[in-house]
């Protein structure tokens, strides 16, 4: 029992360190190792995945709101979105076929890992338009935040705001039909589409992850999907590692950052794409 609990809180700050910096919640990496590593069950496993997601929004998003590094207002109004798609989803359970969700969403997140390699070669994270996207200058959805890798300050626009929004929108739409977690897409949404850079994007996307999962642990918890003696260790592991992983990030150059996110996207895009043509390894 004492050897379990050392283990998910290591797991925990592994997780929450991964989650903090990429933006994904840390529920990818808590679900395969719960399952292949540990032999549970995969209800319990998606029960402290949702747990894992709460508790790295909750330890990373206290650091990115004092350092003014997320977009609260783009939160708020993404997260419009993508309840309302969620509850479409759930609504769609049986009556919609998942395998062209997860084709066309395999095909977003192929085609959002070539564009930030694309941003990679280039070299250049923000780009600033002549004329300002004018839904965004009127939901004053602009921000700015300072980069600690580069000691500078960074002003940026928010481009593409219905895109942005209709991404959000089918994300909520798979992750209440499919049961998938939808931190890769948020963050899809705003620095593919809405052409934010990759900081805000992930540390935005950790706050909004936090309150689509906390809508839904209600309902795992009372189906008994949620263990303890799993969820306890590991939630604490991982609220030390958001809390870690969140000064790592501000302080890593954006480069590093997608090097390491572009491979994580292109995997789960792949992936989606073989589940959608029925291809199973």
């Amino acid at each position: 029992m004492i050897q379990t609990a050392i283990l998910m809180l290591a797991v925990g700050i592994f997780a929450g360190i991964a989650g903090a910096i990429l933006g994904i919640g840390g529920g990818m990496i808590i679900t395969p190792i719960l399952t292949l590593g540990m032999g549970l069950n995969i209800k319990y496993a998606i029960g402290a995945s949702i747990i894992a997601v709460i508790a790295t929004s909750s330890g990373s998003t206290i650091a990115y709101l004092r350092d003014n590094v997320l977009n609260l207002r783009v939160a708020m109004f993404l997260e419009i979105a993508t309840t309302t798609g969620a509850i479409v989803g759930a609504l769609l359970t049986g009556v919609l076929d998942p395998k062209y969700l997860y084709l066309l969403f395999g095909c977003l997140l192929v085609f959002s890992g070539w564009n930030m390699y694309r941003k990679l070669r280039r070299g250049q994270e923000v780009l600033q338009r002549v004329e300002p996207d004018k839904i965004a200058a009127k939901l004053k959805l602009n921000g700015s935040y300072f980069d600690k890798a580069e000691m500078k300050n960074v002003d940026y626009q928010v481009e593409h705001v219905p895109a942005g929004f209709s991404v959000m929108f089918g994300a909520g739409v798979a992750s209440g039909l499919l049961g998938i977690g939808s931190g890769a897409f948020k963050v899809m949404a705003m620095d593919t589409f809405m052409k934010m850079p990759l900081k805000p994007s992930s540390s935005t996307s950790n706050l909004m992850m936090g309150v689509t999962a906390a809508a839904s642990a209600t309902v795992y918890f009372f189906n008994g999907a949620i263990l303890p003696s799993i969820a306890v260790p590991m939630a604490l592991g991982i609220l030390g590692g958001a809390v870690i992983g969140s000064r790592i990030m501000q302080v890593l150059p954006a480069r590093w950052i997608r090097i390491v996110f572009i491979p994580i996207i292109l995997y789960i895009g792949l992936e989606m794409l073989f589940k959608g043509l029925g291809v199973h390894f």
